[in-house]
């Protein structure tokens, strides 16, 4: 174990303490007296694993995009603009930890975002949710409920005419003849890579983003580009691209607006455009009733035609994929969001069956951590049902050195790397706050001592090579700005004290959190 003692004396005995309750039990505390000491406590530990994290990064990578914590080095995938301070920044300052938000706010000011790293291609998607999401949450905090550590007002300012820079500068993506951006972009000069087809996910996760801009800026353009390519999702051609009603396939032809396939689900590629779409009638229900007409579609469809049950594990529940009308039985933990995501939808629209059917995704994701050594869940995993044909090439059963473990978990695993995903903890979040059942906050708990007893080595966290092998299998030298943004956010917010930008803040939503966790005041309020 490459696990790193924390400075709270408490942290030791919880671990053993957690670590001592059998997998199910915690299901018997449901309905229990919150206990205040021990949150604040499990939030502490949260916000000094982030602060190490942060001092590694700080010490040996700052300003660049990401730290290696093994060899304390770094990288430069997203830019070199410093993705893992934009990441961070909204996470430093719902914990309200000063120093790092003062460091935060008097660098991003000085991004060049005119020069990424020479020859780098620019990800209109991850830069977008990184480091314009990244903005645009902190400029709302520190103008908003966490005025109090905005220590250099100028500062603050120049926070969204950056964001305004940076969005000027990735404009050009949307010169097409539809309208649907290009996702893959170099700058100087200002050029694609010729793709002539987008993802479902890489052009509908922009929407938030760039709306929110236009809100703040009064400037409607920003919202305007992203709306129009976004109109191509909400009214999918030809009919054969949408094989169940709400759900669509992934590749669009850019020149014409048309989908190439029928083949999707709640997957990477094509996760985040689900997502988005319920969280755009949170963020302003008046001009996105569309969206959620589309959502509640595509929530009636899973619920009705990819909902499935593992043959070894009934009472278990996963999200299948889907090619045309056959179902392909796989999951990964990037869909893991999708529980929290059913929550959330249910709140809003006061639908009980959307909670039911999320509280079901959050349990069969935490049966993925639950069962492994490590107790983390995999990044791809398959199942088969009771009707699955034995001859079915697309859903084989497991193979032999899984028969045993599939037996027990109903799941075996294609890919066990762990890359600092935070799905399962995000979808541990909506449960307790749509809830407020403490069982979720043990699950998150049982989640943060895995992640930081296995993943923590060196100056931060690496990703794990396998999650159902002693220590991880051994590590990866990569902490991507994710682990910031996400994976500590929500560990922390789940335990903390509850706050206006919360999720169901005195049953109200005051704020929407983007996909990669950064919380956006929704409009039609004050700052």
């Amino acid at each position: 174990m490459h696990f790193r003692l924390l400075v709270l004396p408490f942290v030791a005995s919880f671990f053993a303490t957690i670590f001592a309750v059998p997998h199910g039990k915690l299901m018997e505390r449901r309905g229990r007296a919150d206990n205040h000491t021990l949150n604040r406590e499990r939030s502490d530990a949260v916000k000094a694993a982030f602060t190490f994290a942060w001092d590694g990064y700080e010490k040996y990578a700052f300003p660049h995009d990401e730290l290696h914590p093994v060899t304390n080095s770094f990288s430069d995938s997203r830019n070199g603009w410093g993705a893992s301070a934009a990441d961070a920044f909204s996470t430093a300052l719902v914990m309200q930890i000063p120093s790092i938000v003062s460091t935060i706010l008097e660098y991003i000011p000085t991004i060049d975002f005119d020069a990424p790293v020479p020859g780098s291609q620019v990800s209109l998607f991850e830069t977008t949710i990184r480091y314009l999401g990244g903005m645009l949450a902190g400029y709302d905090l520190l103008k908003g409920p966490l005025s109090n550590l905005a220590s250099n007002a100028t500062a603050v300012d120049a926070i969204l005419a950056q964001a305004v820079h940076l969005a000027d500068n990735l404009a050009f993506a949307f010169d097409t003849p539809t309208g649907i951006p290009s996702n893959n972009l170099y700058f100087n000069p200002s050029t694609t890579d010729n793709s002539t087809t987008n993802g479902l996910a890489t052009i509908g996760s922009l929407v938030l983003e760039w709306t929110h801009l236009s809100d703040l800026t009064g400037d409607p353009k920003y919202a305007n580009l992203t709306q129009k390519g976004e109109s191509y999702l909400l009214a999918p051609k030809p009919a054969s691209s949408e094989p169940f009603p709400g759900l669509v396939g992934t590749n669009v032809d850019i020149n014409t607006g048309l989908f190439q396939d029928a083949t999707g689900g709640w997957e990477g590629g094509d996760d985040s455009f689900y997502e988005y779409l319920i969280k755009m009638y949170v963020y302003d229900p008046t001009r996105f009733a569309e969206y959620k007409d589309r959502w509640v579609l595509a929530a009636d469809s899973t619920i009705a035609h990819l909902a499935s049950h593992p043959s070894t594990r009934p009472d278990l529940t996963f999200v299948a994929a889907f090619d045309g009308q056959e179902i392909i039985l796989q999951s990964q933990h990037l869909a893991c969001f999708d529980g929290g995501n059913f929550l959330l939808g249910g709140m809003v629209l006061k639908e009980q069956k959307y909670i039911d059917f999320g509280l079901a995704l959050v349990n069969g994701c935490e049966d993925t951590y639950a069962s492994t050594v490590t107790g983390i869940g995999p990044e791809v995993f398959q199942w088969v049902t009771n009707t699955t044909a034995a001859n079915d090439t697309t859903n084989p059963g497991p193979p032999a050195d899984q028969v045993a473990f599939y037996e027990k978990a109903g799941y075996y695993i294609t890919d066990g790397v762990y890359v600092l995903r935070p799905e399962v903890m995000e979808s541990f979040y909506y449960a307790y706050r749509v809830t407020g059942d403490q069982t979720y906050r043990d699950w998150a708990w049982n989640a943060f001592v895995a992640i930081n007893s296995t993943a923590r080595v060196g100056s931060g966290f690496a990703e794990l090579v396998n999650v159902n092998a002693e220590g991880g299998g051994g590590f990866t030298d990569f902490q991507d700005s994710f682990l910031f943004a996400e994976v500590m956010k929500y560990s922390y917010l789940i335990h903390a004290p509850d706050n206006v930008f919360q999720v169901n803040h005195n049953g109200v939503n005051d704020f929407v959190f983007n996909t990669e966790a950064h919380p956006f005041k929704v409009a039609g309020t004050p700052i």
